[in-house]
């Protein structure tokens, strides 16, 4: 409970520094382009005209998933792994290719994965407001249900803080953890219900109920669920998954007093492994 007061603690005291050094992050990474910033807009788009064109154009033949067609379904949800997958593998090799700046700069180690994600953040809130254009566009107008976005958003923020937290530590110490997670992020994308989700067979019910059991217990299934009841205005995700929305703050904070416990255990010693 101290680790993870401390850890909060150190978040809210550099709440200005982290903003600062989020968007000199955004910038410095895109300083040399003639286009700048508006590559963080672009190289979403492409992706998504090419998951579009292979498995909503080939694979599944223009198929609707849940009653809303597949390219709609894919972008409401798709939004969401833009953010989530740069910000873990940045976030996680955040302390060991940073730590130098601490050198310079006078704040705690726990803001380096912090302002990383944050960065990515920016470029998230971008990304999701064309996404919102387009939809007005194509048959999904802003509706009320989009007021619980901003939770999603917090949630999204809250899930990556703590992984971050926990796999910049263990990256840190053992450099083969950054390896393991690339590829465990290259396998996630296809294991959660970003580009598919298991049709119900009335010859197996019951194994496609565990197929989406199994992948509930990903907290990600949550977020891109709630970012596709927002966007297409299919719900209130929260209220309808009371016991869902409760599993998911669980297990974000078992998750954030391990990597709170573990941060503060050995980051006096993370320089050593540098």
């Amino acid at each position: 409970m101290k680790s993870m007061l401390l850890i909060l603690k150190e978040q809210v005291n550099s709440i200005y520094l982290i903003q600062r050094l989020a968007l000199y992050e955004m910038k410095s990474s895109n300083k040399n382009n003639y286009l700048g910033i508006m590559w963080e807009i672009i190289n979403p788009m492409i992706q998504i005209f090419v998951f579009w064109f292979i498995f909503g154009f080939g694979i599944r033949e223009g198929q609707s998933i849940e009653g809303i067609p597949f390219f709609q379904w894919m972008l409401a949800g798709i939004i969401v792994w833009f953010f989530v997958n740069p910000s873990i593998l940045e976030g996680s090799k955040g302390i060991y290719k940073k730590i130098k700046m601490m050198s310079k700069m006078n704040f705690p180690m726990s803001v380096i994965p912090t302002y990383l994600v944050m960065a990515n953040f920016y470029q998230h809130l971008m990304v999701t407001a064309v996404i919102i254009v387009i939809l007005q566009f194509i048959g999904f107008p802003i509706s009320i249900y989009m007021l619980q976005l901003p939770y999603f958003m917090i949630a999204t923020i809250a899930f990556l803080l703590t992984i971050v937290l926990i796999t910049s530590t263990l990256t840190t110490i053992v450099r083969d953890v950054q390896m393991f997670i690339q590829a465990v992020m290259r396998m996630l994308l296809y294991l959660s219900p970003i580009l598919w989700l298991p049709v119900v067979s009335p010859n197996s019910p019951g194994s496609t109920e565990l197929i989406l059991f199994i992948m509930k217990i990903n907290p990600l299934f949550y977020i891109v669920e709630g970012y596709r009841s927002s966007l297409l205005g299919t719900g209130w995700y929260i209220i309808e998954q009371p016991l869902y929305t409760l599993y998911f703050w669980i297990v974000i904070l078992v998750l954030f007093s391990f990597g709170s416990y573990l941060h503060v255990k050995f980051r006096k010693h993370l320089i050593d492994f540098i």
